[in-house]
């Protein structure tokens, strides 16, 4: 039975399915079941965190639905598009470098080839926000579902220095 459960949790890592975190991908927080299943995996709500890896201070949390069932199990299943998103400030932010505007900030493939989940990252330098969408895209055609977080630039404990996003946009 061990071997069994080494063999499926080696697949999903390989099909790039729900597994064992990566030491530089997100954070698992929690799953909840939404669909019981009696002799497979349930399907489930996953929620991950992230932290911006071009800008300190900026996490982001995101909502997949993860599919149970015999495909999801081995990391066959194609993911739905459902996908939230949410950002915030969490500290004093310090831009790393610069940066263009849809930068990818993070990547996932929701299925074994065709469909890959991103969040990328803008600048609002009008308003000094930063501006994240996460989508998803499949290689013949992309998907409209998507989800917007904004992060507005505000000075953090006794630092005064508030930076400009939009003196960090390339171009």
């Amino acid at each position: 039975m061990r071997f069994k459960a080494l063999a499926v949790t080696g697949l999903l890592a390989l099909a790039g399915g729900p597994g064992p975190a990566r030491a530089d991908g997100p954070d698992a927080i929690f799953r909840k079941s939404t669909v019981w299943r009696a002799l497979t995996p349930n399907d489930k709500l996953a929620v991950y965190g992230i932290d911006d890896p071009a800008v300190d201070g900026v996490a982001c949390h995101y909502t997949v639905p993860e599919k149970g069932g015999v495909k999801g199990s081995l990391g066959l299943a194609e993911e739905v598009s459902d996908i939230s998103l949410a950002c915030r400030q969490v500290g004093p932010i310090r831009f790393r470098e610069k940066f263009e505007q849809g930068d990818v900030v993070f990547s996932e493939r929701r299925s074994l080839v065709f469909k890959k989940m991103q969040i990328v990252r803008g600048c609002d330098a009008k308003r000094n926000v930063l501006v994240y969408l996460v989508y998803s895209d499949r290689l013949i055609e992309g998907s409209p579902k998507n989800s917007t977080s904004t992060v507005p630039i505000m000075p953090w404990g006794t630092d005064p220095a508030t930076p400009r996003c939009g003196e960090f946009v390339k171009g």
